[in-house]
């Protein structure tokens, strides 16, 4: 076969070689290394209004479906590893349907998050809910009780009958006795939704009011929020406590 003018497969491969070079050459002086702006595009909430309107746009997403899953990327986590500022302190129970990162569509970073059965407390929970404020000027605590809570279920159910519950779970319902006398006073046709609602609302009023949190909350740079979540809808209610 003739194979004058036509150049041999070495000087092709070469070739090929060399103007792969050139295009990854091209692609590497034109990249550029994320920057914080990029890796956190929404500024973060200073005020506790503005925090609270994040968490409320987030729920609305979450309610209908229509979710951006914010930080929740390497580039993320690469940018909170050294240091982290969440907006929000939030409060919630156990129960496994009720995610504060999830229903409030927010990412890596942004929320401190403390369950416990039924939103009881103790000093110890009292004092991780107030690391953020005291610490990092988190501007905003939420109480987030829900719709169900089999928690407080448990503890109606022993408070009224006089029984303990096994273990441990005698603390949560010892913590709860507030909010079933307040049930109890109020009556109502759901007793055990009425005395979730009281917890939340005692709970938030004892933070918003304690001696640690009180001049925050006095000089307008700190609000305790007390909210409902409903399972059915996925809606997050504000009950008290939201800032004007």
């Amino acid at each position: 076969m003739d194979t004058a003018g036509r150049p041999d497969r070495r000087t092709l491969l070469a070739g090929g070689l060399a103007g792969a070079t050139i295009m990854l050459a091209s692609c590497s002086s034109t990249r550029t290394e994320p920057t914080a702006k990029s890796l956190s595009p929404e500024a973060r909430p200073t005020s506790p209004a503005t925090a609270l309107a994040r968490l409320v746009e987030g729920n609305k997403r979450w309610v209908s479906g229509d979710l951006r899953h914010p930080d929740r990327d390497p580039d993320r986590r690469q940018f909170v590893a050294q240091e982290q500022e969440p907006f929000g302190a939030i409060l919630s129970c156990i129960d496994s349907r009720v995610p504060p990162e999830l229903l409030f569509d927010t990412g890596l970073g942004d929320l401190y998050v403390m369950r416990t059965g039924g939103t009881a407390v103790d000093p110890v929970v009292t004092g991780s809910v107030e690391y953020g404020p005291m610490t990092s000027g988190t501007p905003l605590v939420v109480v987030l009780g829900h719709q169900r809570c089999g928690a407080v279920k448990a503890a109606y159910g022993a408070l009224q009958d006089g029984k303990r519950l096994p273990g441990n779970l005698q603390a949560i319902a010892r913590a709860l006795r507030p909010a079933y006398q307040q049930a109890v006073r109020e009556g109502g046709t759901d007793p055990v939704e009425t005395m979730a609602r009281a917890q939340v609302e005692l709970t938030a009023k004892a933070l918003r009011t304690n001696q640690d949190l009180a001049p925050l909350v006095a000089k307008g740079s700190l609000a305790v929020v007390g909210a409902y979540y409903s399972l059915d809808t996925g809606k997050v209610e504000v009950l008290d406590g939201a800032p004007s």
